[in-house]
């Protein structure tokens, strides 16, 4: 089996947030799965014991590349920030 992720795909980045109020970031090839581990307390250790989450935030991208690109911009963005980024993405959703 080949160690190299697939190329071309469809990646996910997304953010939840847990239930103390922190934010949580990744991204993965599957995010329904990826979602559903994060609730049972599988998946990163950082949200072992943040659970219940919800999905706050999720964008596609087709190259892995980007969406790795797109996880670490995220990750160096302040709370407010993120929160923003948060807000219009949920007003595009309820546009839609």
């Amino acid at each position: 089996m080949p160690r190299n992720p697939i190329r071309r795909s469809k990646y996910w980045v997304y953010i939840v947030q847990c239930k103390d109020g922190t934010y949580y970031t990744g991204y993965t090839n599957d995010l329904e799965r990826r979602i559903s581990q994060h609730s049972s307390g599988n998946g990163a250790k950082f949200l072992k014991r943040k659970a219940p989450i919800r999905l706050a935030y999720a964008k596609e991208y087709k190259y892995f590349k980007n969406a790795l690109r797109a996880e670490r911009k995220i990750k160096k963005l302040t709370r407010n920030q993120k929160e923003r980024l948060i807000r219009n993405y949920n007003e595009t959703i309820m546009q839609d």
